[in-house]
């Protein structure tokens, strides 16, 4: 079986166009929604609550949006995250791919070549898209992100020219 990882920067449409390679009969594991699902284990949030303290909680239940924000804008802590989430998220898309009936899977996340996950894979599509695109995307899906917010997720991740970089192939969005 080929696995193939799909990747880009926020705002790029990497969902869009892994949902046309579903369409074409790919079946696509979508990491995010996947690694939400870690943050319901309770060795999960205790470590986070060890690490954060109470500043990424409300009312005791964490809280993503002040989790993003403090992971968005501070390495060190983005690191922890995803050394905590990114090795169980990819033994679930190992599970997942093992269940699979098609010759290849996609594993579509943004955060592919962060986490040195590359090498897990036979091909790697990078989808690009012009900055301003992508900020009128980001705008639209989280209209209550400022300016600063979206440029610190979009400076967080890899510049999109050295993901373009390494890609076995790139495919340029400009639509959707």
């Amino acid at each position: 079986m080929k696995k193939i990882a799909i990747t880009g920067g926020i705002g790029t449409g990497k969902t869009y166009i892994s949902k046309k390679f579903l369409q074409m009969g790919i079946p696509v594991f979508y990491a995010d929604e996947e690694a939400k699902k870690c943050y319901e284990d309770r060795e999960i949030v205790d470590t986070i609550r060890s690490y954060f303290g109470t500043e990424v909680f409300t009312e005791g239940r964490l809280d993503f949006k002040k989790m993003a924000r403090c992971v968005f804008q501070d390495p060190q802590k983005r690191e922890v995250i995803n050394k905590m989430i990114h090795p169980r998220v990819m033994g679930m898309f190992d599970e997942w791919a093992e269940e699979q009936h098609a010759p290849s899977v996609m594993l579509e996340s943004a955060i592919v070549y962060e986490n040195e996950l590359e090498k897990f894979f036979d091909m790697v599509i990078v989808v690009d898209a012009p900055l301003e695109v992508r900020l009128e995307r980001i705008k639209k899906r989280n209209p209550n992100l400022t300016h600063k917010e979206i440029m610190d997720r979009i400076n967080a991740q890899m510049p999109q020219e050295e993901k373009c970089r390494r890609a076995d192939m790139v495919i340029v969005n400009r639509g959707q």
